[in-house]
């Protein structure tokens, strides 16, 4: 017996919703079962951002993904970021990005600016140095 679509506003909604998917998972598009799955999905979509929403990743440990992505070294980001030292400087945390590094890091590597933005982890025991808004 299926479950009455309605808003998911607890946990044991959500379980059961979840259930359901899985019964009805890999029914064809169109169909009643296929409509009432993309309809679940969607439900259990708002509420997960609502109650388990995932947290943006860093931005250094998403400049370092990309390098590992596409085999980038650090002599790779000197045109994004500027000097040897400078990249030691963000990939270490001892330097926050620039405005500039920014948008070029999102042009060339296709980083999401919103990712980039977030303010960095500090390294432990060390303090940013901040940087000028074009730099």
């Amino acid at each position: 017996m299926a479950i009455d679509v309605k808003p998911i506003r607890s946990a044991a909604d959500h379980r059961a919703a979840m259930a359901e998917v899985k019964r009805l998972w890999g029914s064809k598009n169109g169909t009643p079962n296929g409509d009432r799955l993309d309809v679940l999905a969607t439900l259990i979509d708002a509420y997960e951002a609502q109650h388990e929403p995932i947290d943006r990743p860093d931005p250094i440990e998403a400049i370092r993904f990309r390098m590992e992505q596409q085999g980038l070294t650090r002599k790779d980001l000197e045109p994004m970021l500027g000097t040897r030292t400078r990249v030691s400087e963000v990939l270490n945390r001892k330097r926050t990005l620039s405005i500039g590094m920014i948008r070029r890091l999102h042009a060339e590597l296709g980083i999401a600016a919103e990712v980039l933005i977030r303010a960095p982890r500090l390294a432990t025991g060390g303090r940013a140095t901040r940087v000028g808004r074009s730099s």
